[in-house]
């Protein structure tokens, strides 16, 4: 059942959202990168590590990062240059990258954890045939930023997402090749993802001479 918007009982009630940040979360600067990843190593988080080093290289919503079962990552025994995974939100294609840090956290992950290539890359703590839950890897991106002194209300899950997102706008200004690299079926989107505004544009602007 429902509520009036003249019933008393909705004005007393709590707004779902009061004392949280619920704007767009910040990306990860290098240092913040270096310092997770340096927490991580020195506590022996073999999970977390290759999880955080993959969240930031593959710019994938959680969704669809803990969703990835380790035939996307290895073929043949050797990581895959490049990955592409279908998005659970557009059912679109969407490729990305296994750099080097990433490659050596996933690999000692792996080594580890085994399995085949069918089973997901990061399994349930409940049911190990099934995937970590978005909700834990929340809890996680919560942790590892607390540790690190950064105030996890506002930084989340899409700060790993739009962390090397940010990096390349902000190295090359191309918005197009962003928005190829986040899957966004239209530009507007990517130019509200990265929150580009005036001051972004004529920065942009002022570096071409003609």
């Amino acid at each position: 059942m429902g509520y009036s918007d003249l019933d008393p009982a909705v004005h007393e009630r709590r707004p779902w959202n009061a004392g949280q940040n619920v704007g767009p979360k910040r990306p990860l600067k290098p240092r913040d990168i270096w310092a997770i990843r340096f927490y991580l190593d020195e506590h022996k988080r073999l999970r977390d590590r290759a999880l955080f080093d993959l969240a930031i290289d593959s710019k994938l919503r959680g969704c669809d990062l803990v969703k990835l079962r380790i035939g996307d990552l290895v073929s043949g025994g050797s990581f895959r240059d490049r990955a592409t995974v279908i998005q659970q939100k557009t059912g679109r294609p969407v490729q990305f990258e296994i750099m080097s840090e990433a490659r050596k956290s996933l690999e000692a992950w792996l080594r580890r954890r085994g399995g085949t290539i069918a089973d997901f890359v990061f399994p349930s703590r409940i049911d190990y045939l099934g995937h970590l839950s978005t909700r834990q890897y929340a809890r996680l991106v919560d942790e590892w930023v607390s540790t690190v002194g950064l105030d996890k209300r506002e930084y989340g899950t899409h700060s790993m997402r739009r962390t090397k997102a940010s990096m390349i706008y902000k190295a090359t200004g191309n918005l197009r090749a962003v928005q190829i690299l986040l899957g966004h079926t239209n530009i507007e989107n990517t130019v509200r993802y990265l929150g580009v505004d005036i001051d972004d544009a004529l920065t942009l602007s002022e570096r071409t001479e003609i």
